[in-house]
């Protein structure tokens, strides 16, 4: 019974060299085993087919899936520079099905049924696990996720991140074989013989006192206490600042300040990143926030990202049972990039402290977590599914 794991990356200009090198990088430390599967993290700033292509030549038919990110995470760390990141799987125990679903603008949860659907179909055998890479700028994040748990059940163990475009907000790009797609959900299924331990946290903490969502649509929060939703940052800030929130863009604020919800089943309060304000004072988040809930205003710090970072990789690794972790993935929120800084490299030390240095890790900075509930992930099995933001999602698969 095996499992191995190796990491490239290259920052080559040209994007079909990017991918062939990227590829190559982790085809010589794989050594001699033939890869089964190629994960594909890159900058939106490429080609994206020229890259896929780079990297479908050199991979030696392995399955290809992947997406763009707004910053590449590996082994050594974020990269500094617009990359290509490829992570290659090689297993006899291990099967990996994948598919995509090109319409979540039409329909964002007939979607994610949809892409679980074909991979559960393709594997024709029990699925342990699904990742997946949806687009959030065309559909309701939230909705994607519930699409997968009405094809999977509601308590099916599901990480993933939603791509990136380098914090442009534009357009995004998932990837199965030598296609990059927009507007999409690409799944893959993990079957077989393995381990998988998933670590959830964001850290931020709640401030102010608790107001209830009187009345929401979907992703739009219009009242909290029968007031414009932008009432709680304005009461936080200052009439000063309120003036320049409906001037300029909320979500730069958002950043160490979004908006939190209680939700049954985490010890944690699930975030949503608020977007822009309108000039009603209604506020567009992330996800939806359903009428009724309690929200509150969160902050974030570097040290509490850091220290929570750590306890994800923990719950991870407990979960895996004393067996020695062969592969890292992380879905780490865009705005936890810009929380850190160029201190960003701290938080990936502080997973690698948990969970092994040397190894193989993968993952990029998000527009939203896709994982079980935040806190302590207690039972793989009995895990809720939800979208989140601002988190840090890790997966650490072991034999």
């Amino acid at each position: 019974m095996s499992l191995s794991a190796s990491i490239g990356s290259s920052c080559a200009a040209d994007p079909h060299e990017a991918g062939v090198d990227a590829c190559r990088g982790a085809l010589v430390r794989l050594g001699p085993q033939k890869a089964d599967l190629a994960i594909v993290f890159a900058s939106a700033r490429y080609d994206q087919e020229k890259v896929l292509s780079g990297v479908h030549e050199t991979a030696g038919g392995a399955l290809v899936v992947g997406s763009s990110t707004a910053g590449e995470i590996t082994t050594e760390g974020p990269l500094a520079r617009h990359s290509v990141a490829v992570m290659l799987v090689a297993s006899d125990t291990v099967r990996f099905f994948a598919a995509v679903d090109a319409h979540v603008a039409a329909d964002a949860r007939a979607a994610g049924k949809s892409v679980a659907h074909q991979v559960k179909v393709a594997a024709g055998e029990e699925l342990k696990a699904f990742l997946m890479f949806p687009d959030v700028l065309a559909g309701n994040g939230a909705d994607i996720v519930r699409g997968v748990g009405d094809a999977l059940g509601p308590h099916f163990p599901v990480v993933g991140g939603a791509s990136g475009d380098d914090f442009r907000f534009e357009k995004t790009f998932q990837y199965l074989g030598e296609r990059a797609y927009s507007g999409a959900v690409v799944a893959l299924g993990f079957a077989g013989v393995f381990s998988m331990g998933i670590g959830v946290k964001h850290g931020w903490v709640p401030i102010g006192m608790p107001l209830v969502a009187t009345r929401s649509q979907g992703a739009v929060l219009h009242e909290l206490d029968h007031r414009p939703a932008i009432s709680i940052y304005e009461d936080y800030f200052g009439p000063k600042e309120a003036r320049q929130l409906r001037e300029e863009q909320l979500g730069r604020l958002a950043i160490t300040y979004p908006l939190g919800m209680r939700v049954e089943g985490s010890d944690e309060m699930l975030i949503r990143d608020a977007l822009s304000v309108d000039e009603h004072g209604s506020i567009t988040c992330a996800a939806e926030i359903p009428e009724g809930a309690e929200i509150q205003l969160m902050v974030g710090s570097r040290e509490n990202a850091i220290k929570v970072a750590q306890e994800a990789a923990e719950h991870a690794l407990a979960q895996l049972e004393g067996r020695a972790p062969k592969a890292i993935i992380i879905f780490n929120c865009i705005a936890r990039s810009k929380l850190f800084g160029e201190r960003s490299g701290e938080e990936i030390a502080a997973i690698q402290s948990v969970l092994g240095r040397d190894v193989p890790l993968i993952g990029f900075y998000t527009y939203g977590e896709q994982a079980p509930l935040g806190g302590e992930v207690r039972n793989i099995e009995r895990c809720n599914p939800a979208f989140h933001n601002e988190t840090v999602v890790i997966c650490a698969f072991a034999e």
